[in-house]
């Protein structure tokens, strides 16, 4: 599992950092961007069209790009170096969690190192995004969690031979491919290098799964029980007619915790 750490260029971050600042997107994905960005007048971009805001916000960041560039060839260079010492237990880890071996698989994949708060994986073409703020735990901790949706979608793939265009938000496949990541990550030699893991650490999931309940039970726990106790495949299927089942429940937390 090899993993081309590079600096993707303005144009590209504009691009991803826009998709998720659309008109109708909640406030859990587009407000990280003033964050970390307070040069950007979050009421003035409210007023502004789509092609107005997303002119106005490139226009304003490319001048933090421009200071920060030395900085994210820095990060470029050191998350690969830290992502080199740390590929092999990850390798073995995710070959026993998905009973396969990664060790040819995904040998092509490529880390955008990014100005984008949001860190979007595209399945298309075994790319992912990791925020340049981190550090090189927090960028390999979350190439960690990328990751794994690769190895989850390329097994579920073969077993339901589905569209992989249903493997994206906010499809109830996607939604379970992002419950069942802590599970995965407890394993001691993923857990061990991610600096987000445990929980008390921020989490290597989004928070809104902590207290997600489904039938009376924390919808995690069940997951949890689920996947020590079953074969990936098994997991697989138990856990998505489990995730249908509680469908509504589901949906509609996510609704009132990203609103």
């Amino acid at each position: 599992m090899k993993v081309l750490f590079q600096k993707p260029g303005m144009d590209y971050m504009a691009n991803s950092i826009m998709m998720f600042q659309k008109e109708d997107e909640s406030s859990f994905w587009s407000e990280p961007l003033f964050h970390f960005y307070p040069q950007l007048d979050k009421a003035y971009v409210f007023k502004l069209s789509p092609r107005e805001k997303s002119e106005y916000i490139r226009d304003t960041l490319i001048s933090v790009y421009r200071d920060q560039e030395s900085t994210i060839n820095h990060k470029v260079d050191i998350y690969s170096t830290y992502w080199d010492k740390c590929e092999p237990q990850i390798t073995e880890a995710l070959s026993d969690a998905f009973s396969l071996d990664c060790k040819g698989l995904f040998n092509d994949m490529k880390c955008f190192v990014s100005m984008n708060p949001i860190s979007p994986r595209f399945l298309s073409d075994n790319s992912f995004e990791v925020f340049y703020l981190n550090s090189e735990r927090g960028a390999v901790g979350t190439s960690i969690h990328e990751i794994i949706h690769f190895v989850w979608f390329y097994v579920w793939h073969n077993l339901f031979s589905d569209s992989y265009e249903e493997y994206e938000r906010p499809s109830l496949k996607w939604i379970l491919s992002e419950m069942v990541v802590e599970s995965i990550m407890k394993d001691e030699r993923l857990s061990s290098i991610n600096p987000y893991f445990p929980r008390e650490n921020g989490g290597c999931i989004y928070p809104y799964f902590f207290d997600m309940y489904a039938g009376g039970r924390l919808i995690l726990d069940t997951l949890d029980d689920m996947y020590k106790s079953m074969k990936i495949e098994d997991f697989m299927k138990n856990s998505y007619e489990y995730s249908k089942e509680h469908e509504e429940e589901i949906r509609r937390h996510i609704k009132a915790s990203e609103s």
